[in-house]
């Protein structure tokens, strides 16, 4: 079996009658060509079904319009929504997309190899840079790369971030005003930027208020680790009534797990979650969540790799912080409303 065979710019000159370049030139933005010869083009192009290849002339311009997008762990719906308003503000934004998946879901230390081999204008990803090796080795290609919710940067290398540890204070704030007294955190990879600051400004406000130093339960972002976590939390003496959870996923397993031991939220157990995914607003679950508002995050994200106003920030690379936002569920117990527990 013979591959496809394209239609090909030199088949359009060739029932147009004009020359190749006169092809190429009528599609290419501000090139000259008469409208006589571009109405020739359009014709045979339309009869033929000819589409353009814009590739050549990426390769031989200054910029490719491609912009890398990196993204793991799509089994975690906040990534996979991350990853559709990106793909769709981009490209509104005149850029393809060219995806890489990595195989963890917090770190972009793995991908570097893989980047280097494409000819893309700029890099965004939802994962961290965890090394300052792997920050000064993305700043060696020159392009603007942008990262969620990291700490790392160097030149070339920017990060777009909630305040995580605002958001873990606020956590805090919140869980004792919904009435715990006793207090956990189940939390993410020990390396991962955005559960240390989580919990470090949950464990600072708690001290700040004079309460006890919560039990940390370890987790890998999973439902099943939130489910595993379920277990100790249950057997703890005294046991939490109250818990902050890294993500909404693990919360979720968490809840679940609870809901196993026969307990139930906010009742017995008081717990939120971050991200805001879909599923924390189902009635089944109800939680609480923080909002990283991701359309502010694009937006942020894309002025610095497509804006030339922000294009000696992107060169410098820059932290860009965006506030926190709690969304006040019933496992805290809804503000104003009944809540008959889960």
């Amino acid at each position: 079996m013979t591959g496809k065979r394209y239609v090909s710019s030199t088949d359009v000159a060739r029932l147009a009658g004009v020359s190749q370049s006169a092809v190429s030139r009528t599609y290419t933005e501000g090139a000259s060509v008469s409208p006589t010869t571009r109405e020739k083009v359009l014709a045979a192009a339309r009869a033929l079904g000819y589409r353009p290849n814009f590739l050549p002339q990426a390769l031989m311009s200054s910029r490719s319009h491609l912009v890398a997008v990196a993204v793991g762990g799509i089994t975690n719906p906040f990534y996979a929504s991350v990853l559709e308003q990106f793909a769709t503000a981009l490209q509104e934004a005149g850029q393809q997309v060219v995806l890489i998946q990595i195989d963890n879901d917090y770190a972009l230390d793995a991908v570097l190899d893989r980047i280097a081999g494409y000819r893309v204008d700029a890099l965004v990803s939802s994962l961290a840079v965890l090394s300052t090796e792997t920050a000064h080795a993305l700043s060696d290609l020159r392009i603007p790369v942008v990262c969620f919710n990291g700490r790392i940067r160097a030149a070339w290398v920017s990060c777009v971030s909630m305040d995580n540890l605002q958001a873990g204070a606020m956590a805090a704030d919140h869980l004792r005003e919904a009435g715990g007294r006793r207090f956990a955190f189940l939390g993410g990879p020990p390396d991962s930027p955005a559960s240390q600051d989580r919990q470090a400004g949950f464990e600072h406000q708690l001290q700040r208020l004079r309460l006890p130093k919560p039990l940390v339960l370890p987790g890998d972002f999973s439902y099943e680790a939130g489910h595993a976590a379920a277990t100790r939390l249950v057997a703890a003496d005294p046991r939490p009534d109250a818990v902050a959870c890294v993500n909404d996923l693990s919360a979720l397993g968490l809840l679940d797990g609870l809901r196993r031991a026969g307990l139930r939220s906010p009742d017995d157990v008081r717990l939120l979650g971050y991200d805001n995914i879909g599923i924390a607003a189902w009635s089944a679950y109800e939680l609480t969540s923080f909002d990283q508002n991701v359309p502010e995050m694009i937006r942020r994200t894309l002025r610095l790799i497509l804006d030339d106003n922000a294009a000696d920030e992107a060169r410098q690379g820059v932290l860009e912080t965006v506030p926190a936002r709690l969304v006040i569920r019933c496992t805290t117990g809804r503000a104003g409303a009944p809540c008959l527990g889960i």
